[in-house]
């Protein structure tokens, strides 16, 4: 997708823990030092607590690639289970052998594990246990944990207990009941958000690890993005992640705070305002504030202040010089009276145009006047693309940027988004540099590209016309009427590029042209000749009644 646009190597923003892309920020480092202390010291619990998407699994991922050579870790992920089922996690994630009947024996599988700690404990190893989502222990299933660590020798406790969880753990270990278990943690830790400057630095050393060689979102998107996200890192990955396809949709090298507040967006279902807004709406109500006093003190003056004519006419110029303040603005902001004139009728904007008439951005609709252009009706609406094949034609889904729309150079069905999260698809006709045409109903609107980009992120589909009776991926090594067909095409275009013609052995000779081909084109030159390429190099030989979006070196 956009990861070879900003030349990176993979995507840096996953929501899915990795412990290559853990930040350390001051509260990650403390964190993972608690959890390294619940390792090597002996006893007891230790509790990790922290909002939903602030790091808790990527710590703890962390953390179990750092685990010493001398301790044995039993990891329980799902922890909505009954504390007979959480004892045999625990026997089964250490390898404690049981017999068919113990399994549903609470004493036997506690004996078995406590013979198992006794033997680690003799061979000076340490056994951990961590359970993530402790926030969903039932009370039951806590009181076992609890139990565990009476799991002991004659000087230390045989089992360490590290309680991951959401904020609602520190108030269910706040329980009365509880208060026995609570008084064995022997260390907390609350996981809290980042703050501006390590909202800063955890974007930077994401996109570092990832492979980026500059800055790629602004100084202003950074502070956007600390502001909408609230410094919570998943979150910020949701935004960073959306706000660079929406960069690369639109053909731009930076993220912007705009494209940071649309990505925002996105991710709540909801708009967001600049942060200026908040400021001038802020700043108005100071100085409406002022304005009514100044007009309230002139009031009283004229009508129940004091009727001294000394004492009168200076209230009276306090408070003229209050209300005055309105007048002293620069006479060119200041609507003047002027002869009529002609206004130019404003262009529609895309959300209007597809708020007004939903049912010509619907999908059978869009593929009905796309397979008018190519001469062919389609019948069956719920699978247009098999309607398509039917009549020699192929469908070719993407997603990519204006670039790519304008290299495969067809007319295309873009799947758009409007304001209030309803999809629409809707036919594209042509394209140049500043706008694109699309087909609504009987009529067709020029809409700007800028204004386009706005519900448009980057989903596409084409339709095409193989030469050959099936189409598939063409590498080094196969054969047969398709690599015939491709060797003859690149030919056509650069005589000599791959003789011999006839052939239909795809070797090393034609994965050069195909790569020359691919350069040329500005696509991924890897010599293999996928559907993209196909297409685009059918396009590049299209007979003249081809529909287009724009004429052959236009």
């Amino acid at each position: 997708m956009y990861t070879s646009f900003f030349g990176l190597t993979e995507k840096p923003f996953a929501i899915t823990p990795d412990p290559r892309y853990l930040y350390l920020s001051e509260r990650h480092a403390e964190a993972l030092a608690h959890l390294l202390y619940g390792i090597n010291e002996a006893g007891g619990f230790i509790q990790l607590t922290g909002e939903v998407g602030t790091g808790k699994t990527t710590v703890v991922r962390t953390l179990l690639s750092r685990i010493p050579q001398h301790a044995d870790v039993a990891v329980i992920m799902n922890p909505r289970i009954t504390a007979t089922e959480f004892l045999l996690t625990i026997c089964e994630e250490l390898g404690v052998a049981l017999e068919d009947a113990d399994r549903d024996s609470v004493k036997q599988m506690v004996d078995a594990l406590n013979r198992r700690l006794l033997g680690a404990h003799a061979d000076g190893r340490r056994v951990i246990v961590i359970v993530d989502e402790a926030q969903n222990l039932s009370t039951e299933v806590l009181e076992q944990v609890r139990l565990l660590t009476n799991l002991e020798t004659a000087t230390q406790k045989l089992l360490q207990i590290i309680l991951i969880g959401q904020p609602e753990l520190r108030v269910l270990l706040d329980r009365t009941e509880l208060r026995q278990l609570a008084q064995r943690i022997t260390g907390r830790y609350h996981l809290s958000p980042l703050s501006r400057e390590e909202t800063r630095g955890y974007v930077r050393h994401r996109l570092k690890v990832a492979g980026a060689a500059g800055e790629i979102f602004t100084s202003g998107a950074l502070s956007e993005l600390h502001r909408l996200s609230a410094g919570i890192p998943r979150v910020i990955n949701v935004c960073c992640d959306r706000a660079l396809l929406g960069a690369y949709t639109r053909e731009l090298r930076k993220v912007t705070p705009a494209l940071v507040r649309r990505a925002a967006s996105e991710v709540y279902g909801r708009r967001f305002a600049p942060a200026w807004i908040g400021w001038l709406a802020g700043a108005a109500v100071v100085c409406g504030g002022a304005l009514a006093i100044g007009a309230g003190t002139q009031l009283w003056f004229e009508h129940g202040g004091p009727r001294h004519p000394a004492a009168s006419g200076a209230a009276a110029g306090i408070a003229t010089a209050a209300v005055a303040v309105p007048a002293v603005v620069d006479p060119v902001a200041v609507p003047q009276p002027a002869a009529p004139a002609v206004q130019a009728t404003p262009a529609p904007s895309i959300n209007s145009l597809l708020a007004a008439d939903p049912g010509s951005s619907a999908d059978a609709e869009a593929f009905r006047r796309l397979f008018a252009l190519w001469g062919t009706t389609l019948f069956n609406d719920k699978d247009p693309c098999g309607e398509a094949t039917k009549s020699g034609l192929a469908c070719l889904d993407q997603r990519g940027s204006w670039a790519q729309v304008r290299m495969l150079n067809r007319p295309a069905i873009l799947t758009l988004i409007d304001d209030q999260g309803l999809r629409h698809r809707v036919l594209l006709t042509a394209l140049d540099g500043q706008a694109a045409t699309l087909s609504f109903g009987d009529r067709s609107e020029r809409i700007p590209l800028d204004e386009l980009s706005k519900v448009w992120y980057g989903e596409f589909t084409v339709v095409w016309k193989p030469k050959t009776r099936r189409t598939r991926e063409l590498s080094v090594g196969m054969s047969g009427e398709e690599v015939r067909w491709l060797r003859r095409s690149l030919n056509t275009l650069h005589p000599s590029a791959a003789p011999p013609a006839s052939s239909d052995l795809y070797d090393a000779g034609l994965a050069v042209a195909v790569q020359d081909f691919q350069r040329e084109h500005r696509l991924n030159a890897d010599g293999i000749a996928g559907i993209q390429t196909q297409v685009v190099l059918e396009t590049a030989l299209a007979d003249p009644d081809t529909p287009l979006l724009a004429p052959q070196g236009g």
